[in-house]
């Protein structure tokens, strides 16, 4: 008898003399059991008959094709995860002291938050700036700032990854200028720019340009970073904001993948080969608390990534198969009610990451329902990354949960599942036709809206808000952010300096050059970095590029 027939031969035997009789006295509590967000059905048990297809070429070995068991071949025995906090408000001289604080704090990597007018290309001293400058990120307006944020912060040792797609080329530029003026050359730089325009326009919504002329200046930069800075990834392209936005885990990891697809695309068109693309191509993540469900998940990325890349699209440099991605706790997820429960489902999902090989991971603030992150929560979220890094030992062993027969099972399913949802998007004409034609945008609403409502029914428990409530809540001072209400007058104050100090000549040609070549429609690159050298402001070259191209109108979804 084969090893198969003896194991089905036995599981139904267990299953007739004690499985049966057990479930007679004592029912199972639900009747159907299935992860959170993708809904995938869970049996009871999982043997060795759950678990298809050869080992080598399903899960391989690290470091090696698919990757399913990660991309290194020693992983954290080698090199801990970069530990990040998704940080910076207020002023630059705010966030260059929060940098260093959490620097001190262990963190081994900067991730720089930017507010809300330098993400959609307005000054701070723009009328629709008020209210918004320093709140959610720090206020950039020109090279000044940037200099400012990173005064003192060596960059040619220091990975700096940061969250910004209309302005990316903008911001990518100031970094370049202040890399150059503490000496450190460009292809020294290493980090991630986001560059990931098109969730942007169906999950945030700080859009600028046009759909096409936004995936122009997309790949300028990949055209740039690929000819000058080897060592930088110049686009974070993310499954994160479609989750949050209402996408479940499947759809998100869908539409990032076929977001990829679109990227890689229009920079073939340029005449970049997949290599130059996918080489230096990054993924941004949410992990939520469905443990397994998350690590299957991302294992199945992985695995599905490689095989894209080399089967689909022919990618021959083996650093093009490697699914690198960095990963973030759901905020969405972290509740008001029993707000230090948010420490539980970060430590959770963090352990998730790692267990599933992430490359760079951080913990949203325990605040996060309340307000951006209070310095007291950025170091906590840190102390849990130094926690599991230091005292769990779960990085001796890489893909500890690998062969598990209920993970790898699921990391099936869930690669089987995307993959079908990818095709999906493929049959309405690709990422940009599914946005276009409100797709993309449908399937979240839905996705949010059917979430929420299993959440009202309680079908989905949420401790603190359908279950285990307390009759009266507990008043728990937090040590909240305050928004300094002086901010927007700190940051017209110094662009006033900047504005009267600098040489409106030099600027005015910077930006007439910037003009010309937009409407050529060359690489925009070498011409932002010699504006923002210039000091021209985030707004004087954003209303460049509007007038040249147009902006972005909002698409009906029905």
């Amino acid at each position: 008898m084969s090893k198969v027939k003896e194991v089905e031969s036995q599981f139904f035997e267990w299953n007739e003399r004690c499985l049966k009789p057990w479930l007679k006295k004592f029912p199972e509590t639900k009747e159907k059991f299935e992860t959170r967000t993708a809904r995938v059905p869970i049996k009871r048990l999982f043997v060795p008959i759950d678990v298809k297809g050869s080992y080598v070429e399903k899960l391989g070995f690290p470091g090696d094709y698919p990757y399913t068991r990660g991309i290194y071949p020693t992983m954290y025995r080698g090199r801990l995860w970069t530990i990040r906090q998704y940080s910076g408000y207020g002023t630059p001289e705010e966030t260059n002291g929060l940098f260093k604080d959490l620097l001190r704090w262990g963190e081994t990597g900067l991730s720089l938050a930017f507010d809300l007018p330098s993400q959609c290309g307005y000054d701070s001293d723009h009328p629709l700036a008020e209210g918004e400058v320093g709140r959610v990120g720090v206020a950039i307006n020109t090279l000044s700032d940037m200099e400012i944020v990173f005064q003192g912060i060596p960059l040619d040792r220091v990975s700096t990854s940061m969250t910004i797609n209309a302005t990316a080329p903008i911001i990518l530029a100031m970094y370049i200028a202040t890399a150059e003026r503490q000496g450190v050359p460009q292809e020294k730089l290493r980090g991630t720019v986001q560059n990931d325009i098109l969730k942007e326009t169906v999950a945030r919504n700080a859009w600028m340009l046009d759909l096409e002329p936004s995936l122009k200046l997309v790949v300028d930069v990949i055209e740039y970073c690929a000819k000058y800075i080897p060592k930088f990834n110049p686009i974070s392209i993310t499954d994160y904001h479609f989750r949050e936005a209402g996408a479940d885990g499947v759809t998100g990891a869908a539409f990032m993948f076929a977001d990829a697809i679109e990227y890689i695309k229009w920079s073939e068109k340029r005449g970049l080969s997949v290599d130059d693309v996918a080489s230096r191509t990054s993924f941004f993540v949410g992990v939520y608390t469905d443990f397994f469900e998350e690590i299957a998940r991302l294992r199945a990325m992985r695995r599905l990534w490689a095989r894209l890349m080399r089967d689909e699209f022919g990618a021959k440099n083996p650093s093009s198969w490697q699914f690198k991605f960095a990963a973030n706790t759901g905020g969405s997820m972290f509740t008001r009610q029993q707000p230090l429960l948010n420490l539980i489902r970060g430590t959770v999902s963090l352990l998730a990451m790692v267990l599933s090989g992430v490359q760079s991971g951080w913990v949203s603030g325990y605040d996060e329902a309340y307000e951006i992150p209070s310095p007291e929560a950025l170091k906590l979220s840190v102390r849990i990354a130094n926690t599991i890094a230091d005292e769990t030992n779960v990085t001796s062993t890489i893909d500890p949960l690998g062969g598990s027969y209920y993970v790898e099972w699921l990391t099936d399913e869930m690669e089987r599942k995307i993959k079908e949802k990818i095709k999906e998007v493929k049959s309405k004409g690709g990422a940009l036709e599914s946005i276009k034609n409100g797709y993309y945008q449908r399937e979240i609403l839905n996705g949010s809206y059917q979430w929420q409502k299993r959440v009202e029914c309680g079908e989905i428990p949420i401790v603190g808000v359908n279950t285990y409530l307390e009759e009266k809540e507990e008043e728990i001072e937090l040590a909240l952010y305050e928004p300094d209400p002086r901010m927007r007058k700190k940051a017209l104050e110094s662009l006033k300096k900047v504005k009267s100090k600098r040489d409106g000549g030099k600027v005015r040609k910077s930006l007439r050059k910037l003009r010309k070549v937009a409407e050529a429609d060359e690489n925009l690159m070498p011409f932002i970095i010699d504006a923002v050298k210039a000091l021209a402001t985030v707004g004087e070259i954003s209303d460049i590029l509007r007038d040249v191209y147009g902006e972005f109108k909002e698409i009906k979804m029905f």
